[in-house]
C-alpha cells in the first residue's frame, strides 16, 4: 500500500473514532479523488448539466461524514470510503434526474450504451435512472454484485483493487463483472431502453 492510501486510511479510521483533527485533515487529501469521481459521473450526463464536479464532491462528501458528532461514520478502507462516496454521487445525481424529470413531466426517451459499462473512464452514455432502477433491482437479488458494480464502475476501481475492498480474488470479480455487465444489458433491454 502506498504511503498517501495509507495515510488516508489511517485518517478514515481516526475520524471515524470521532478525532475532529482528522476529519479536518480529510477533506484535502481525498477531495481530488472525489473531484475527479464526480467529473467521471458528470462527463456521462447531458451536456448543460446544472451540476458541476466541486459542487457534487462537496455534496457528496457532506453526505458521508456527517454531522460531526455522529459515532456511526465509520470507514473501514480507502476502497470502502470511495465506494460509498461513488454511491453517494450516483444518489445525488439520481434524485437530481428525478426532480428534472418530475418538472417535464415524460420528456424525452430513455436511452443507454452498455457496450463499455466496465470502462472507468465512463464514456458511455448510460441513462442514471434506469441503471439506478436497474441497480437497486440487482441490489435486493444480490448484494455482492451490486457492490462490485458501485466500485467498478462508480469508483472505477480495478478488478484488483474490487477484489481487496471485497475480500475476494481478482479471478471471482472478473467472472461476476461479466455476469453483471450481461445481466445490466438484459434488464435495460427489458425496460425499453436499447442498449447499444
Amino acid at each position: 500500500m502506498s504511503q498517501a492510501r495509507h495515510d488516508i486510511t489511517s485518517l478514515l479510521s481516526r475520524a471515524g473514532a470521532g478525532d475532529a483533527v482528522a476529519t479536518n485533515e480529510l477533506f484535502p487529501r481525498v477531495y481530488d479523488e472525489m473531484r475527479a469521481l464526480a467529473a467521471r459521473f458528470l462527463a456521462d450526463e447531458r451536456p448543460g448539466h446544472t451540476l458541476e464536479p466541486t459542487a457534487l464532491a462537496h455534496e457528496a462528501y457532506m453526505r458521508l461524514v456527517g454531522p460531526a458528532d455522529d459515532p456511526s461514520v465509520t470507514w473501514e478502507s480507502r476502497a470502502h470510503f470511495f465506494g460509498a462516496a461513488a454511491k453517494a454521487i450516483r444518489r445525488i445525481l439520481t434524485d437530481h434526474a428525478r426532480s428534472k424529470n418530475a418538472l417535464k413531466r415524460g420528456g424525452g426517451a430513455a436511452r443507454s450504451d452498455l457496450t463499455e459499462l466496465a470502462a472507468p473512464d465512463r464514456e458511455s452514455g448510460v441513462d442514471a435512472l434506469a441503471l439506478d432502477a436497474a441497480l437497486e433491482k440487482l441490489s435486493a437479488l444480490d448484494e455482492f454484485k451490486a457492490r462490485i458494480v458501485e466500485l467498478r464502475y462508480y469508483a472505477g476501481l480495478t478488478g484488483e483493487e474490487t477484489a481487496r475492498a471485497l475480500a475476494t480474488s481478482p479471478s471471482t470479480i472478473a467472472r461476476e463483472w461479466a455476469f453483471i455487465k450481461v445481466w445490466l444489458h438484459r434488464e435495460l433491454s427489458a425496460r425499453g431502453i436499447n442498449p447499444a
